[in-house]
């Protein structure tokens, strides 16, 4: 998904399309050579409702 030759809202819907089809923002950052924080900002702007965070290992807060 490189962006070389694309208009800003072009990036942003590309990135807005793979993110909710479950693209992490690290796989987005690596396939776009954008910053972490960029795409981010990118994704809010676009609209996204961001997914909570955490990966298959991680276990959330604990309640006692």
């Amino acid at each position: 998904m490189k962006n070389i030759g694309k208009s800003r809202d072009q990036l942003m819907s590309e990135l807005r399309n793979a993110y909710e089809r479950g693209a992490s923002i690290r796989s987005l950052v690596a396939s776009t050579g954008h910053s972490y924080g960029s795409i981010h900002s990118l994704l809010r702007e676009a609209g996204v409702t961001m997914r909570s965070r955490g990966g298959p290992n991680h276990r959330g807060r604990r309640t006692a």
